[in-house]
């Protein structure tokens, strides 16, 4: 049976889906803490969420350990109306976990339980590939490419995304404690670059991958030919944008940070919403500008709560923002 695309035009979101523990009280270091709260996480899922959360239609491709988290985690994908076709439970592996901290200043420390864990066990023959071919926009990021299986299940996915005519979107999210090295991120981060037709990087990947500090001159540096907007999100500084035409910076909107967790998932989840139903928004400035002030929002409301999926805003929410602005 071939998946149904409706009309709304399917975003599809590939790669890892694990539980954050997140501390019960801010600021302080793991061995501190005095207790942890699960919260669902794994940046293609959030985004997945994100879009759903915005009313655009979802799914995610990816694999589970046949546990209790991993049902869990499917679960909440359901009842956030994200279509779960294309997920996977492996039976001799677990769920992945990670224990983030939130330092006093919002920021986040890692510290990942994989050995391995399930969503690195995804081969190619187990992608489902009617999921993946009904994408109008095809997003991932790198984790799913640090070790085989699933770096050629990822591989795979994004080529059958592209023939069917996909918008290829590229998040690499870098998490440097599960590679094992530096070198080995930047390489296999950059191995997936030109394929890529919109890519969001941070200011603190920006540096990483050019070993340069943040400037228009280094953000272009990561600029192919066949990419259609390049974002440079910079926190609380708003974001900046790059297409070959034009370029400019979009501020973003004071709030009380709590936790900046899921907050470059509900941007590019929102951008990716607003861009689905006319790529020429990536040609209009005026256009994007509207559409990046609108990420930025859905950014800003996700730091004001703990956890990524509890934070992502729906639609109503960015709007009271964007009028209290």
């Amino acid at each position: 049976m071939a998946f149904s695309n409706g009309d709304g035009g399917l975003i599809v979101s590939f790669g890892e889906m694990l539980i954050d523990f997140v501390p019960t009280v801010s600021g302080v270091s793991l061995a501190e803490a005095p207790g942890f709260l699960k919260a669902p996480g794994g940046a293609p899922a959030n985004v997945a969420i994100a879009v759903a959360r915005l009313g655009g239609r979802a799914a995610f491709v990816g694999k589970l350990g046949d546990d209790e988290f991993g049902h869990m985690l499917a679960g909440i994908l359901k009842e956030n109306g994200v279509n779960g076709d294309g997920i996977l439970f492996d039976q001799g592996a677990r769920t992945a976990l990670a224990f983030v901290t939130l330092r006093s200043d919002g920021e986040r420390e890692f510290m990942f339980y994989r050995n391995p864990s399930a969503d690195m066990l995804l081969k190619p023959a187990e992608l489902n590939l009617d999921v993946i071919r009904a994408a109008k926009v095809f997003h991932y990021g790198s984790i799913s490419l640090i070790t085989e299986p699933c770096r050629s299940a990822h591989l795979r996915a994004m080529e059958v995304a592209k023939e069917a005519g996909a918008l290829l979107s590229y998040d690499p999210n870098l998490r440097l404690p599960l590679w094992p090295s530096p070198k080995d991120a930047r390489d296999q981060i950059l191995s997936i670059w030109e394929q890529a037709d919109i890519i969001k990087v941070s200011d603190v990947e920006l540096e990483f991958l050019t070993d340069r500090e943040v400037s228009d001159e280094a953000a272009l540096s990561l600029w192919h030919p066949g990419l259609k907007l390049l974002l440079l999100t910079l926190g609380e500084k708003g974001c900046r944008y790059y297409t070959k035409d034009f370029r400019g910076a979009v501020d973003t909107f004071k709030v009380k940070t709590v936790d900046t967790t899921g907050a470059g998932d509900a941007f590019v989840g929102a951008l990716l919403t607003k861009i689905l139903h006319d790529h020429s928004v990536l040609e209009d400035e005026t256009r994007l500008r509207e559409v990046l002030k609108f990420s930025n929002a859905c950014g800003a409301i996700t730091t004001t709560k703990k956890g990524a999926i509890p934070a992502l805003p729906n639609e109503s929410e960015v709007h009271q923002l964007l009028q209290g602005a």
